[in-house]
């Protein structure tokens, strides 16, 4: 789908993708961090400094941030919309590393340690960022020492997930790995309606939870049917609700 190129104050495009540009100016995040990534994970008061003065940007739905190769000169934080983190996969289409909401901080890694993206950042819907570059990192480190810290142990974190993520690729079977995608957005965007009941409060696709499980999105619908049939998964008003979270965490363990 194509999106007009819209110029924003102070963002310019290359090739594409949208990109800051020097600013003296800067504005003030606020939103408060939830942990769906690794610097939205800090200690609070480390967080709200870290993030006290940023660049803003907005996107409109299906509009790339950056792609995988790319330099790696800062990262953002969705204050609102929604992004999805994605690589190509080996068959030709592609795999969904993360749905981020407000709160989530995505190009953290790159921006530690200046190396190209790994993944590509494309927005679900409008959304608006907030950018906060290397240098300023970097001034803040050295102003914060204790954030380096938390960042190895964060860091650990990450990759225990990753660790999980494989199991799930190499040894789940397909309902298995529907359960820990929806399970995983219950986490993060859920909203308790009592009686084991998760709203997912995120609009999904069916391709975005086969491109977040790992597997053909005809192999999604089947499951879906099947779960719908029994009382495991809803929709509500376009919202998957996960009628039984239990019934589907034991679906993970099969």
């Amino acid at each position: 789908m194509s999106t007009t190129k819209t110029e924003r104050p102070g963002w310019s495009w290359t090739s594409g993708v949208c990109r800051p540009v020097k600013q003296t100016r800067l504005a003030t995040a606020k939103s408060v961090p939830r942990p769906e990534s690794l610097l939205a994970a800090l200690p609070t008061e480390l967080s709200h400094s870290l993030f006290a003065k940023v660049r803003p940007l907005s996107l409109v739905a299906h509009q790339t941030l950056f792609v995988a190769g790319d330099e790696g000169d800062g990262c953002y934080r969705v204050e609102e919309g929604l992004l999805k983190a994605s690589v190509a996969a080996a068959t030709g289409g592609e795999r969904i590393l993360a749905i981020l909401g407000p709160g989530s901080v995505v190009g953290e890694l790159s921006m530690i340690d200046g190396a190209p993206r790994s993944a590509s950042v494309t927005a679900l819907r409008d959304s608006k960022l907030s950018f906060v570059g290397r240098t300023a990192f970097e001034a803040f480190g050295e102003s914060r020492p204790e954030l380096y810290r938390h960042i190895a142990t964060l860091l650990a974190r990450r990759l225990r997930d990753t660790d999980d993520a494989l199991v799930a690729t190499n040894f789940l079977s397909v309902k298995a790995r529907v359960a820990r995608a929806l399970l995983s957005l219950g986490e993060a965007f859920g909203h308790d309606l009592g009686k084991e009941r998760i709203l997912v409060r995120q609009k999904v696709s069916q391709s975005d939870l086969a491109a977040m499980a790992g597997i053909a999105r005809e192999n999604v619908s089947r499951v879906l049917n099947d779960w719908g049939s029994r009382s495991l998964v809803s929709r509500l008003a376009g919202y998957y609700c996960l009628e039984n979270r239990a019934a589907l965490q034991r679906e993970t363990e099969e």
